[in-house]
């Protein structure tokens, strides 16, 4: 929000005056003692611009603050100020003030759940992922193949600059992989047990004086290892774990385990398929700038911490000006700030709240789950800040939770109370103090 504040000509020179009852205190004027020259001769010394300015840098606090609460505008951080002129002094305060959000018809909104069960493609991908993890790898007197496993010297040369030594590796030579570089897998293939071989190797386009540079691989293979898979029948089901009765008993359970595991993938899409659906649905979602740079930071913060390093030092590693890392997160912070403001708004308008007994509930949770660290977990969560996050955690997961239940095509609509009388009793509204005007505009 943008406000233009203009200040009256006598308050004005009310600051004047302060300003110069606090210079004079302070100013040694030659022929006079400390505290005692007059206004003019502190002005003739010191220059009339020196005490203009040491009123003014009183009065813009004092006029803001008194328009603040004059139009009763709620600001969530430090305003932008701009001098349009100092006598009279004439500002314009750009404010960051609270979002509005109008989350429109969202009672009629509908979002629908994918299927969630495991579909017997997937029970065989699981059968042959157990085959390769029990199979028996067996020496062969063969040039490598595909698929096979291989223990080599290996030594790569770029531009002259060695990039990679491994001595006595173990490399599988998947199907459709790149291993190492590209070029390495293919050019392995047809190599026998003691015999070496320089392979054409590139290095990938990026950052880097080697990137898309060729260069050569030295391979000197040691032993070729073929991969034996078992046969998937009831004798192999009962190898696997713990045993199953047979091949349909382990299929059953690997079934059943997919089958948690989609639905778990199932239910987090369908929740974020309900959170956008809800944000799209929202008539209006205005927020100031200050809270996209809030998250912006955030997230830098965390990526920096994520590796171990200051944010200063994450950005040199990266490579990247705090200018350029904006421009790459901004997009990802806006369509958070505005999920976030409109879960908020959705979570005031159910009137959704965590009791103190749901969060002492989910501290012993956290607390059970700490062992050893039980005790110092305990200690933290005694901390108002640290309690004060549980309880944000709880009310987004009931705001989700609720939110689910709303768009669930195949659950019950809510029963809203609807209020039938609308309040009619308004506050009456302040005269603004006469010696400041305000004007008051929304910022473009």
């Amino acid at each position: 929000m943008l406000l233009e504040i203009e200040v009256d000509p006598a308050q004005m020179e009310q600051s004047l005056n302060k300003a110069y009852r606090r210079l004079v205190k302070r100013v040694e004027v030659p022929g006079f003692r400390k505290g005692k020259a007059p206004r003019n001769m502190l002005e003739r010394h010191l220059g009339r611009d020196h005490i203009l300015h040491e009123a003014i840098d009183a009065l813009i606090p004092e006029a803001y603050n008194q328009a603040m609460d004059d139009n009763d505008i709620d600001a969530i951080g430090q305003p932008s100020i701009e001098v349009v002129a100092e006598e009279p002094l004439s500002f314009k305060a750009t404010v960051p003030v609270r979002p509005t959000v109008d989350l429109g018809d969202y009672q009629s909104l509908r979002v629908e759940r994918g299927p969630a069960e495991a579909d017997e493609d997937d029970v065989d991908k699981a059968i042959d992922d157990l085959r390769q993890r029990y199979a028996v790898q067996q020496p062969v007197e063969r040039a490598a193949q595909t698929g096979d496993i291989i223990r080599a010297d290996v030594r790569i040369v770029i531009e002259g600059e060695e990039v990679y030594k491994d001595e006595d590796a173990e490399i599988r030579l998947r199907e459709d992989a790149t291993i190492l570089l590209p070029g390495f897998a293919e050019g392995v293939v047809g190599i026998a047990k003691g015999e070496t071989k320089d392979v054409e190797v590139t290095t990938p386009e990026g950052e880097g004086k080697l990137a898309g540079k060729t260069g050569a691989a030295t391979v000197t293979v040691h032993e070729v290892k073929e991969e034996i898979l078992a046969e998937a029948n009831d004798e192999f089901a009962k190898e696997v774990g713990e045993g199953f009765a047979g091949l349909e008993a382990l299929r059953t359970h690997l079934r059943d385990e997919l089958t948690e595991r989609v639905k778990s993938q199932v239910e987090e899409r369908f929740r974020n398929e309900a959170v956008e659906a809800l944000t799209d649905n929202a008539e209006n979602i205005e927020f100031p700038p200050v809270l996209i740079d809030r998250e912006i930071q955030r997230e830098l913060e965390q990526q920096a911490r994520s590796t171990g390093q200051t944010v200063e030092s994450y950005l040199e590693l990266i490579k990247k000006t705090p200018e350029e890392i904006k421009e790459d997160l901004t997009p990802t912070a806006i369509e958070r700030v505005r999920r976030s403001l409109v879960l908020s708004k959705f979570s005031d308008e159910e009137e959704i709240t965590a009791e103190s007994e749901e969060v002492d509930a989910e501290i012993e949770k956290l607390v059970a789950s700490a062992g050893d660290n039980a005790e110092r977990m305990r200690q933290l969560f005694s901390q108002a800040e640290a309690r004060a996050s549980i309880e944000s955690s709880l009310v987004t997961r009931k705001t989700v939770d609720r939110l689910a239940e709303l768009v669930d095509p195949n659950g019950s609509a809510p029963t809203l109370s609807v209020e039938t009388e609308a309040e009619t009793e308004e506050e009456a509204a302040e005269e603004p103090d006469e010696a400041v005007a305000v004007k008051v505009k929304e910022e473009s």
